[in-house]
């Protein structure tokens, strides 16, 4: 199965796009200027990449989503349990809590979050 994986600056690069986009490129400069410490080249060398991977599209020096942050952190979330407990995710969940204690309100979130995923 072929996964979304960004690294970390990718990542903090959709951010901010997510965060604005549609915008124009000159914009997106100021802004990673301001939120990433870029410099000019830096963001457009990483606008081309991401055009290239086809996660955003550059037109017009308007800059857009073509992949949404949900689809990235749903792919980004079944890799790491494939990778880490070998797809398990009660494994995943176990680890994920440590021994740490939920809310009544958090185990009933994810009790509705299981129901509604269940196989038939």
């Amino acid at each position: 199965m072929e996964y979304v994986k960004l690294c970390d600056s990718d990542y903090r690069f959709m951010c901010v796009v997510w965060g604005h986009a549609p915008v124009n490129s000159g914009e997106l400069v100021k802004l990673c200027h301001e939120q990433l410490g870029w410099k000019k080249s830096t963001t457009y060398t990483v606008i081309r990449k991401m055009c290239e991977k086809g996660y955003i599209a550059n037109e017009d020096a308007t800059v857009s989503v073509l992949i949404t942050k949900e689809q990235v952190q749903a792919d980004e979330s079944v890799y790491f349990v494939d990778r880490t407990f070998d797809g398990s995710l009660p494994g995943f969940v176990a680890a994920f809590l440590g021994g740490k204690k939920i809310s009544k309100k958090e185990a009933k979130m994810l009790k509705k979050l299981i129901d509604e995923h269940r196989e038939e």
